[in-house]
């Protein structure tokens, strides 16, 4: 009951401190106030653009591999010139791995074309892409269906003019009508639509946006477009299995096969590029790694001024009360209790200073924003408050032993 009534009497004094002197209370916590709205600013910022980052490259999949010609990042003193002299992978390789595999969940190979145009009628929807498929590319990304349904195999093998329209494209080519059913015309081949996909959005970077896309089985593609080594090339994309840690098992097959159908000798380099999300999410979580600490630098310094601010107010408060500390003391006040009324005030104008920079981080997230939805999380507001409560006791803790050591004679005689 006693520590109830000693934080009822500090937060009594705090008020009273804070009132009296509201204009040097107000400038003194504009400093912890700017600190904390920067580095949660800048926290809130980093998360939502990290979360719209790793949602836009949700379209590469997770515990995937993708057989390609060109690696995601180069190592190595290999030249450059040497990656052109590669092969595209092909059909073949493709059912070699499907074949064979034995440590995947689903095997598939793709092939995609931007700039395309697809129509219906007197509509039309340009610079759409076109993605051709095997049946189990949906076990390597998934492909959201809304309406209608998924290919069957016997569609993909017999690679039937069927095609999967993103929401954008349904809403173009049939404003007024179900697509379902309907023609749509691509590159002069007629296609029937038997499904359309959930609505998704922008993305961040250019990523793949299937609003704007047509799904076709790989031979209708290839029947289109010249696929192959001098055309469009394919990429294979192999799923890994939840009890592969690290794919180490999956890399290892897909290696050994490759090499085997690409007749390469034990001492021949690997003419194929072993490409894995992971290379782009470590890439992507150094850079908001560096702009974290950024943000931490910049705070850092409007925080230090404030704290110098709050640690001055806690000073003058001790000045201005150092008759009530002696009256207070000759009535039997321990030290303690001295203590923890100014530290107590110390943190409680800290918080304020901090509360209001989280207030305004707040009123930045209510901006209507189309490409990139910034939310302030609970994670940043108890790192803001905690950092407010860490830096008011610093600031107050001087002022406050100085307060609590006072001499009772001596501070009643004080005017």
């Amino acid at each position: 009951m006693i520590y109830l009534r000693l934080i009822a009497e500090s937060f009594r004094f705090a008020w009273q401190a804070l009132r009296a002197n509201l204009l040097r209370t107000f400038l003194s916590l504009l400093g912890v106030t700017i600190g904390i709205f920067a580095i949660i600013s800048v926290f809130t910022l980093v998360d939502s653009l990290e979360r719209n980052v790793r949602d836009s490259m949700s379209f590469i999949g997770d515990k995937v591999i993708y057989v390609q010609k060109w690696p995601w990042t180069f190592e190595g003193d290999r030249p450059w010139w040497k990656y052109m002299q590669w092969p595209q992978p092909n059909v073949r390789e493709f059912r070699t791995l499907e074949r064979n595999l034995t440590n995947d969940a689903g095997t598939a190979i793709f092939v995609d074309k931007g700039n395309n145009t697809f129509k219906q009628g007197n509509n039309s929807y340009s610079n759409a892409g076109l993605i051709g498929i095997s049946y189990d590319y949906n076990k390597v990304t998934e492909i959201p269906v809304e309406q209608g349904r998924y290919f069957v195999p016997q569609e993909i093998d017999a690679a039937r003019n069927v095609i999967i329209i993103g929401h954008e494209v349904a809403n173009t080519l049939f404003p007024h009508t179900n697509a379902l059913g309907g023609e749509v015309k691509v590159a002069g081949q007629k296609f029937t639509v038997i499904g359309v996909m959930e609505k998704q959005g922008e993305n961040m970077f250019g990523a793949p946006n299937f609003d704007q896309m047509g799904v076709v089985p790989y031979g209708a593609f290839a029947k289109m477009f010249d696929v192959g080594p001098d055309g469009i090339g394919s990429t294979i994309a192999v799923k890994g299995r939840e009890d592969d840690l690290g794919l180490l098992e999956l890399e290892y097959e897909i290696q050994g096969l490759m090499r085997n159908v690409r007749g390469l000798r034990p001492r021949d380099e690997d003419n194929f590029a072993l490409n894995r999300p992971e290379m782009i999410r470590q890439a992507v979580g150094g850079f908001f790694e560096v702009v974290g600490l950024a943000g931490w630098v910049i705070g850092s310094f409007a925080i230090l001024v404030g704290g110098f601010g709050i640690a001055n107010i806690m000073f003058v408060s001790v000045k201005e009360r150092t008759n009530i500390i002696g009256i207070q003391k000759s009535l039997g006040a321990k030290n303690y209790f001295i203590l923890f009324q100014f530290l107590f005030e110390s943190v409680f104008l800290s918080l304020l200073g901090g509360g209001i920079g989280i207030l305004l981080v707040f009123l930045l997230t209510l901006i209507p924003q189309d490409m990139m939805k910034v939310t302030l999380s609970v994670g940043n507001i108890i790192l803001g408050l905690g950092v407010s409560a860490v830096i008011g006791m610093l600031s107050g803790i001087i002022p406050a032993v100085l307060a609590s050591n006072l001499d009772p004679v001596i501070a009643i005689r004080s005017k």
